[in-house]
């Protein structure tokens, strides 16, 4: 009986020990965390890893970016007159009659002599842009060039020693890295809001040739052409789009990459327009029938679908089925990603292509060309430069050939045939296309002389 008292106490006594050897050199300290609603949850240090406690939202610090961004953010303000009923003066006759509409936006200073971008919708079809700073002064701002595709425009002020923000390298933007939108939403100027990187080189179904970053920043009507920087103040973005259905912001918003927007810029000021490197190469869009059978969605690469005429991936030897999937050091494993990167480039620049073919790995240097297609305005027909093939064929000098047409145009029997003129004006090739085409009434009667492959000329009016 001794004898098993002495056990019971000697085990009570390893047992005292143990338990405080754990408490003294195992258990980590239980903090308790209260929500709204006062219902408790538990975290334990020992649950959270080394980077996730020291990398909280209270340790990033917003403070010097937002107050290097506020001042160098601008209001825009795009006054245009619009025609009142223009159904009633096509129909009837009546007089025209315009009335002024007020539309606003935002800008961003990118140097101290007044040079300014914003978004082109911001800007589009304005009578008078009046560009007020952050300290309330306004002055009347003029364009100095737009591109539709990038959807940015330049704007010029005469001021002098503003503030301003640099453009930084959007290709160093981390997913995942702290972000801050600054614009005017709503008319509330200097509006700023934090959010993180979502993604990179995201495409849109309204732009699917355009590569944005996606962001987490709060962003609603107004925020338009404002600034997106990092945590150190640097410009890596101009706000542009939301997808929502309330026309609110509903948690993504996206923002076109600096390093696209000062391609643009400078392309603006040294040409007059946008001097876009063409790869060359079409590729099959993601969930298609024919992405699908071909298994494309499972490729991580971009699977070459046709190469253009002339074009430098036909001369650099670039093949259908192949699959790129680098440019330079940029790994590519969809088309917005290799689009992106060669937004930055012009034509003549020399990008090296990595591709896989049939399992083998290859480097091909391929200098990029100047854009042979586009879009045109008001009508939507996509059409190109003719080749030599094609002037040799149709017996042509000038010219652009349809390639595309929009769902209303599909009977029309239009594809394959060469624009030789419009109206009265004569159409040399894509850039003469898109200006005459831009000048095209909305509301009025269009003359479009064609040629056919047999040599024959059309003469058609759309209304």
């Amino acid at each position: 009986m001794k004898r098993t008292a002495n056990l019971f106490v000697v085990a009570l006594l390893a047992g005292g020990i143990t338990l405080g050897a754990y408490k003294l050199f195992f258990e980590k300290e239980t903090y308790n965390y209260l929500s709204d609603d006062n219902t408790a949850s538990f975290v334990t240090t020992s649950n959270l890893s080394t980077s996730a406690r020291g990398a909280g939202i209270n340790e990033v610090d917003f403070t010097i970016a937002a107050e290097k961004t506020v001042n160098a953010v601008v209001h825009v303000k795009n006054m245009t007159l619009v025609e009142r009923n223009p159904v009633a003066q096509f129909f009837y006759g009546s007089e025209a009659t315009q009335r002024p509409q007020v539309g606003t936006g935002s800008g961003v200073i990118i140097s101290p002599d007044g040079y300014i971008v914003t978004n082109n919708h911001v800007i589009d079809r304005a009578t008078k842009i009046e560009v007020t700073l952050n300290n309330n002064k306004s002055y009347e701002a003029e364009v100095v060039g737009a591109d539709a595709n990038s959807d940015i425009a330049l704007l010029k002020i005469d001021v002098e020693n503003l503030p301003y923000l640099a453009f930084g390298d959007s290709d160093n933007a981390k997913i995942g890295e702290w972000v801050l939108a600054v614009g005017n939403p709503f008319n509330l100027t200097s509006t700023v809001t934090a959010g993180i990187v979502s993604a990179k080189a995201r495409s849109l179904s309204v732009a699917r040739n355009q590569s944005f970053i996606q962001t987490d920043a709060a962003v609603n009507p107004g925020n338009s052409g404002g600034a997106l920087v990092n945590t150190n103040g640097d410009l890596i973005g101009i706000n542009t789009a939301i997808t929502s259905q309330t026309g609110s912001y509903v948690g993504y918003s996206f923002a076109v990459p600096s390093n696209i927007a000062k391609k643009v810029v400078d392309d603006l000021l040294e040409f007059g327009n946008v001097q876009k490197g063409i790869l060359g190469v079409n590729t099959v869009p993601e969930n298609s029938k024919q992405a699908l059978e071909l298994g494309i969605n499972e490729i991580q690469g971009v699977y070459i679908a046709g190469i253009a005429d002339e074009s430098g991936a036909e001369e650099a030897g670039l093949k259908v089925e192949d699959v790129i999937k680098q440019v330079d050091n940029v790994r590519v494993t969809k088309f917005s990603e290799l689009t992106g990167y060669l937004s930055a480039k012009r034509p003549g620049d020399e990008v090296e292509v990595t591709i896989d073919r049939n399992g083998k790995k290859m480097v091909l240097p391929v200098v990029l060309k100047k854009n042979q297609t586009a879009d045109m305005p008001v009508m939507g027909f996509r059409v190109k430069n003719l080749s030599e093939k094609d002037k040799k064929q149709y017996n042509l000098k000038e010219g652009v050939k349809i390639i595309d047409v929009p769902q209303q145009y599909v009977n029309y029997d239009l594809i394959g045939k060469v624009i030789i003129k419009v109206d009265d004006d004569k159409v040399n090739d894509i850039d003469d296309a898109k200006a005459i085409f831009s000048k095209i009434s909305r509301y009025g009667s269009t003359s479009i002389t064609l040629m056919t492959e047999d040599g024959e000329r059309e003469r058609l009016i759309f209304q």
